[in-house]
């Protein structure tokens, strides 16, 4: 079986399906995904893959449904403007974030950020009588919020979850720690206020890396004698000390050893 990944749009990202005969990379193709059939672009050579139970390409997309789709796209504006009027009509507590119409009018679908349940019932009621066509509205979080609209991090760059990432990981207090970063939340948040991502991007080569240190606070060895760490430097592979006579020295990790419970 060959696989490949294929890029489509909004929440979706790329994603690797089953591929058809025949695919290369530019190829507009129909996949099944979990909310129906979309179009999608092909963004790598087909390969030979054992994954199992991957969703498909259907097939590759006819100029009739590419030119479609793209009349689809013109319309959704005025979905979204129309849903979000109705929505403040109703006085409901949603943020509408974005419409996205299926291939050959499936669907309509309707992304929305809300801290608490909303009974919106009636919303699809007005909407479906207005389109005519199956309304499906989906509550995302905040992250996915962000990946929606997109932004500006703190690197100066678009956001990750805009520009490349598929689905997000978890992100702890405990990888900003182990990278010594501090504590500051306009440093360590993206724009979704969470923990940025790319926290987690290096913490296991961190992990990696710090194996060989010894703890701060501990008695070590060293070319100069006894000392205790006062500071490790992961990067530069390097271990601060204090001497008995009150100096701070620095020294390459490999030549730094921890002493055993019982050495003095």
């Amino acid at each position: 079986m060959k696989s490949c990944r294929v890029k489509f749009d909004y929440l979706t990202g790329t994603v690797e399906l089953e591929a058809v005969d025949d695919l290369k990379i530019g190829d507009q193709v129909v996949a099944d995904l979990d909310k129906g059939e979309c179009l999608g672009v092909v963004a790598t050579e087909p390969a030979e893959t054992l994954k199992e139970g991957l969703r498909k390409v259907v097939r590759k997309a006819s100029p009739e449904e590419v030119a479609d789709y793209q009349v689809l796209k013109r319309k959704e504006g005025y979905a979204f403007d129309l849903c979000k009027r109705k929505i403040a009509e109703m006085r409901l507590p949603m943020k509408l974030l974005r419409a996205e119409y299926l291939l050959r009018s499936a669907k309509l679908l309707f992304y929305f950020f809300s801290e608490d349940r909303v009974d919106f019932r009636d919303l699809v009621k007005e909407l479906a009588k207005e389109f005519k066509v199956r309304i499906e509205m989906r509550q995302v979080g905040v992250r996915d919020e962000a990946k929606i609209i997109g932004g500006i991090g703190n690197c100066g760059n678009v956001v990750c979850c805009k520009r490349f990432l598929n689905s997000f990981s978890i992100v702890s207090i405990k990888m900003m720690k182990e990278q010594n970063l501090l504590l500051n939340p306009s440093k360590i948040s993206g724009v979704c206020g969470r923990l940025m991502c790319c926290l987690g991007y290096e913490y296991g080569m961190y992990v990696e890396l710090k194996k060989d240190f010894p703890k701060v606070g501990k008695r070590v060895t060293t070319p100069q004698g006894e000392a205790k760490v006062i500071k490790n430097n992961v990067l530069t592979q390097t271990v601060t000390v204090e001497t008995g006579d009150g100096k701070e020295v620095t020294f390459p990790v490999k030549d730094v050893r921890q002493l055993k419970s019982g050495e003095t």
